[in-house]
């Protein structure tokens, strides 16, 4: 009798653990899938139209001032803006395999095959074939992948510090007095660029419905205006380098103190701008909303198109350096960075950018969150 009943029991509980295993499989295949948001997606898009269109107009800056505010006001915001979506798609990060399986191959993998594919593209542009391949020294655009690797590697540690923003920012001012960091990984942008991670990781759904409201978007207007115009002002007075975070006070011919102010004010101008940009992105699906999730391709394949029309000659003609020509090189650098996001080059390149790896880690437990941390 004892027997009978010990061993019906496990039996029992086998059958109890089966059932319980195949609600919870039909309850997350009947979960819905969420569905990704069309104004984070636009705004990635709009974001890298303007990554594209800066690398235009940067061999047009000498000799001309407008075209120079103009290379200024862009930059005040683009990559900021991409920072603080990548922050904000960053909060779930928890260091958890799944999780970190996607760090390797959405973003460790595309820097290290990139990294190498733009140094043997440089060898070729810059007639330099000895330019050796390093991974510790990001070269041209490949620098976010090195230092988005790091951001979302500190994630976890930004949940449990007390005043994040002030923290990161202070460590922003830091690095400006320390030439001496030297550009392995690119650490001195990586550490310019902490308080727009961080900044995302602060954010909720409700402060991007704030910027979205009407009265923003009408005083982005003025604002952005405004901005420009102080660009255009500041342009024989100002040393533009600030903007990309690359170098410390010294390094930018400047007294030590000007790091941390600069550090401040540029924060202050670029979370503003970076507002301004937002307000004005559509919360509606538009015919560009679909290539938001193709923009890290857009990403790393439009600087090999930037770098080539220099090496080319685009740029020698006369009137390219005219108003006509400065037009002319901000809509073919958004057609080109346009088609870069499409779907057939994804699916092209999706082996080198998204690759499964699969032999490496097997078979994932989990999706992916939803959205996307990358440009």
């Amino acid at each position: 009798m004892n027997d009978t009943v010990t061993t019906a029991r496990p039996a029992a509980e086998e059958n109890r653990a089966s059932r319980a295993s195949r609600a919870r499989e039909q309850g997350a295949a009947a979960r819905p899938v969420r569905q990704r948001d069309a104004f984070f997606d636009n705004a990635k898009y709009l974001a890298i139209v303007m990554v594209a269109v800066g690398h235009a107009w940067e061999p047009l800056r000498p000799g001309s001032r407008a075209v120079t505010a103009l290379y200024m006001f862009v930059y005040a915001f683009h990559m900021p803006a991409f920072i603080i979506v990548s922050g904000y798609f960053s909060r779930t990060f928890d260091g958890s395999p799944d999780r970190l399986k996607r760090l390797v191959t959405g973003v460790a993998v595309p820097y290290v095959v990139f990294e190498t594919a733009y140094t043997l593209f440089t060898r070729w542009t810059s007639q330099d074939p000895d330019r050796p391949v390093s991974l510790l020294d990001p070269l041209y655009l490949t620098w976010f992948l090195a230092a988005l690797f790091v951001w979302r590697l500190t994630t976890p540690l930004w949940r449990h510090v007390r005043r994040p923003l002030p923290v990161a920012l202070a460590i922003a001012m830091l690095a400006t007095l320390s030439p001496s960091i030297g550009h392995d990984l690119d650490l001195q942008r990586t550490l310019q660029f902490l308080p727009y991670f961080v900044c995302g990781l602060l954010l909720r759904p409700e402060h991007f419905r704030l910027v979205r409201r009407r009265a923003v978007r009408i005083l982005a207007v003025p604002v952005a205006v405004c901005a420009l115009g102080v660009a255009y002002w500041a342009v024989p007075r100002m040393n533009y380098g600030w903007f990309f975070h690359a170098d410390s006070a010294r390094g930018l011919a400047a007294p030590f103190w000007y790091g941390p102010v600069m550090t401040l004010a540029v924060f202050g101008c670029s979370a503003v701008l970076v507002a301004c940009f937002l307000a004005w992105v559509p919360g509606r699906r538009t015919w560009f909303t679909a290539l938001g999730a193709g923009t890290l391709y857009g990403y790393l394949l439009h600087g090999f198109v930037a770098q080539a029309a220099k090496y080319w000659g685009w740029y020698e003609p006369a009137w390219v350096h005219r108003p006509v020509g400065t037009v002319a090189a901000a809509l073919v650098a958004a057609v080109v960075v346009t088609a870069l996001c499409t779907p057939p080059v994804r699916r092209v390149f999706r082996c080198v950018t998204e690759p499964g790896m699969a032999w490496a880690f097997g078979r994932a437990n989990a999706a992916p969150p939803p959205g996307d941390a990358r440009p």
